[in-house]
């Protein structure tokens, strides 16, 4: 299970493969609707594309979520994590086992659930990612690395180059991609600016 420490520096994500196939995969195929009634998000892990993974009987199917326990590095195709922007959608991937994604692209605010939750996003061209993917498919043992501050995703003696916005690329190499932990560990800063706006007291 992947876990990152908040204010921890993240400089690269690792681990075996996991190749996701399939274009404007929304989250609720990642995690389903029904599962947001649950209070916290630690069963999250057993819920991830949950429904996807079984078949007409309950039964789990050739998906790749049953097929590669243990991978930490998720490949994805096109506009990934689109559809509702519950945040538990990345939660159930970390809480599986997911560090770092690599894809062609992703909705927005799904990537910056990611990164608030230390888990690198980096995005390839189609071709660097079907090549990856079928990689990952004839050596599922073998591991891949996702360089953030260099913007490179390595595996095979291959060197991809890889997008990332700087910003999230300094977050998250900075150990400031928490924002919740940023403004907690700031809360003396935050009641001295209350303090001084004229509405403070009202």
């Amino acid at each position: 299970m992947a876990s990152n420490e908040r204010g921890m520096s993240i400089t690269r994500a690792t681990g075996t493969g996991i190749p996701v196939r399939g274009n404007d995969i929304d989250t609720d195929q990642i995690l389903p609707a029904r599962f947001l009634k649950e209070v916290t998000f630690d069963r999250m892990g057993e819920y991830a594309f949950y429904d996807q993974r079984r078949d007409e009987h309950g039964n789990f199917n050739d998906h790749p979520f049953n097929k590669y326990d243990g991978a930490g590095i998720l490949v994805v195709n096109k506009n990934f994590g689109c559809g509702s922007s519950r945040e538990h959608a990345p939660q159930a991937l970390m809480r599986w086992g997911v560090n770092g994604i690599v894809g062609e692209s992703f909705a927005e605010i799904f990537r910056d659930n990611c990164k608030s939750l230390g888990i690198p996003t980096v995005t390839a061209d189609e071709s660097a990612v079907t090549a990856l993917q079928d990689w990952i498919e004839e050596n599922p043992d073998a591991g891949i690395e996702i360089d953030v501050v260099n913007k490179k995703v390595k595996y095979d003696d291959r060197v991809v180059n890889a997008a990332m916005p700087d910003s999230t690329k300094e977050a998250l190499a900075e150990g400031i991609w928490d924002t919740t932990e940023l403004l907690q560990s700031n809360m003396s800063s935050v009641h001295s600016l209350a303090e001084s706006l004229s509405f403070a007291d009202r």
